[in-house]
């Protein structure tokens, strides 16, 4: 029943009503909510990179499947997000090169000046000279500063100079991005590698299974998972996107491994759905993980998806607890996470 609002009516100057003791009912507006469409249940991905991509629109390490064109090499590089982002030993590699060819930078120009530009114990040539001035270049850069090797004339001493202000600009941008990549929030998430739909306590079910791969705690995890799949409409195939109610989508705690289960009742989009079925719609589950990381009191991501190739019928997950005696304290083994039993 809608909300209905009495008021009283002193004088109504359209009407001319004088009567104050009479009220007048004036209902609530229409309700303005209006059923989630398609449009509205996607992700952002738009009706066209939706309806027409031949590939999945989720990877399982969480990136998107679309391709930007048309912006500048320049305008299109982020160099502070991608050193943020990228894996630790990609950093290490990239900061590494980026060293060597500083070093080389310099000592190509040392070479450059001639002969006689650094003083040390032997008077080398050739390549030898440039080795001489590649390592005299690593231990300006660096401020070690044997004393074997020094620069000689006004030319090596600005160059010096220069290479001593990259030198202590470099480790300190280099110390800040370590800095800011070990401050950044993250979640590092398991996802088991396939979904199944089984037999699920007098039903059938969508299951996943995820688990911390970290010691610390994430907490208020909430699950969303939307159902993805191409359907006929008006001569042409478009994308449907359903978001699948699941029998607990948020849990308080997040120490070891979480069965994300979606009941597959009366009301599920993926009634009387088939194997086949989801094949030939290309069908794809896109799973979203919003939480707070404990560490850092801030809120932290998870993306992935799964294929109709990869979701297994008829199966269940396998058990991971390892229960050696009565009073020993249970322990689960994260290898086994993608494991599954024949029901």
């Amino acid at each position: 029943m809608r909300p209905k609002f009495w008021l009283r009516s002193l004088r109504d100057s359209e009407t001319g009503d004088n009567n104050a003791a009479a009220p007048r009912i004036l209902t609530a507006p229409p309700d303005s909510r209006i059923p989630p469409t398609e449009e509205s249940r996607d992700l952002g991905f738009g009706a066209i990179v939706a309806g027409q991509s031949k590939r999945r629109l989720l990877n399982r390490d969480g990136s998107f499947n679309v391709v930007r064109r048309g912006l500048g090499a320049w305008s299109s590089l982020s160099v502070y997000h991608s050193l943020i982002t990228m894996s630790w030993r990609r950093f290490f590699g990239v900061v590494g090169l980026v060293y060597l060819i500083l070093n080389a930078a310099f000592a190509a120009a040392y070479f450059a000046f001639g002969p006689g530009t650094l003083n040390g114990p032997t008077e080398p040539a050739g390549w030898e000279r440039f080795a001489q001035a590649y390592f005299f270049s690593v231990q300006t850069l660096a401020t070690i500063g044997y004393g074997h090797i020094s620069p000689s004339g006004i030319a090596a001493n600005i160059l010096v100079t220069l290479e001593s202000l990259v030198g202590l600009l470099s480790f300190a941008l280099a110390t800040g991005l370590v800095f800011a990549r070990f401050s950044r929030p993250t979640a590092q998430i398991l996802f088991s590698k396939s979904a199944v739909i089984a037999p699920y306590r007098g039903m059938t079910a969508f299951e996943f299974r995820i688990a911390n791969a970290r010691h610390n705690q994430i907490i208020e995890l909430e699950a969303k998972v939307l159902y993805s799949r191409l359907q006929s409409a008006g001569g042409e195939r478009k994308r449907a996107f359903d978001y699948l109610t699941l029998e607990r989508s948020k849990v308080t705690f997040f120490p070891l491994t979480w069965t994300v289960v979606h009941p597959i009742d009366d009301s599920s989009p993926l009634r009387g759905v088939t194997a086949e079925l989801l094949r030939d719609s290309s069908a794809e589950f896109l799973i979203l993980l919003t939480g707070i990381a404990e560490t850092f009191s801030q809120q932290v991501h998870a993306r992935s998806s799964y294929k109709a190739d990869e979701v297994i019928w008829n199966v269940k997950f396998a058990d991971l607890f390892n229960r050696e005696s009565d009073d020993a304290l249970l322990s689960i083994d994260i290898g086994r996470l993608d494991e599954v039993e024949v029901r």
